[in-house]
């Protein structure tokens, strides 16, 4: 059983996310550990991209701290951070990163260096699902899931990115850039039983859940949710002290999700 399958086996999973570097990699290693340690079941770690399409003000501005900082924060950086994080927690790491950054380091070097340092999963948000073929073969020779997403745009298709998901399939629960959202209106019930109709591969729901009441609404549909934003606007208010809140909101967002 992969580290990811364990994630989402008997229960549901809470998926934190956080940009690494911001405010420094020392930082990212000492949250990532507070997720983990508040109920986390799986942490995505995102890469400092200059151009973050799919990011909403929030996870921009952190992409911005963590590229400014000072030595600034490079794609080893935060290899060699993974290394020793991953050996302080048991959850699985999941790297959410841009085609481009993954390209010019090389498919091979990447998902080589991935599973050296303990990463199970990757998201490429800008990897169309026609384009995946010269990546796919890669990492999976290095244990490496492709993190498929699906959004509501998606519907017709649905069964062919759904039949060869690999880890868990990341539904986007509304259209736009990621960000704190007060309404989800999207049907985010239906389109996770026309996912099921065709997988068995958990299925997490993300981009824009920030409340305890929304973590357990959509947990109840689905295998997971997927916070990012609220976190890191947590990360953003408190800097280098966000630890504890981080800890705080992690474990109360856990609670609501299996109440």
């Amino acid at each position: 059983m992969s580290k990811i399958t364990e994630a989402f086996t008997n229960k549901k999973a809470f998926i934190g996310f956080l940009t690494a570097g911001d405010p420094s990699l020392e930082k990212t290693e000492e949250f990532i550990v507070e997720m983990a340690r508040a109920g986390a079941a799986l942490i995505e770690i995102g890469i400092p991209f200059s151009d973050p399409i799919a990011e909403g003000p929030v996870i921009q501005s952190a992409n911005v701290r963590a590229l400014s900082a000072p030595g600034g924060c490079t794609t080893d950086m935060v290899f060699d951070m993974v290394a020793r994080v991953s050996r302080k927690v048991d959850v699985p790491l999941v790297f959410l990163t841009y085609l481009n950054p993954v390209f010019k380091y090389g498919y091979e070097a990447f998902c080589k260096k991935c599973n050296e340092v303990g990463i199970s999963g990757i998201i490429i948000p800008d990897m169309p699902f026609e384009e995946r073929g010269e990546l796919e073969p890669i990492a999976e020779k290095y244990d490496v899931d492709i993190i498929s997403l699906i959004a509501p745009t998606s519907r017709e298709r649905i069964r062919m990115i759904a039949g060869r998901a690999k880890g868990y399939i990341y539904l986007v629960s509304s259209m736009g850039v990621t960000g704190v959202r007060n309404e989800i209106t999207t049907d985010v019930g239906g389109i996770i039983e026309e996912i099921r109709a065709v997988t068995d591969t958990p299925v997490a729901v993300g981009f824009g859940i920030n409340t305890p009441e929304q973590a357990a609404r959509y947990a109840a549909m689905a295998d997971g949710v997927i916070v990012g934003s609220a976190i890191v606007k947590i990360i953003e208010q408190y800097g280098e002290d966000a630890g504890k809140y981080i800890y705080e909101y992690v474990k109360g967002m856990v609670e609501a999700k299996t109440d």
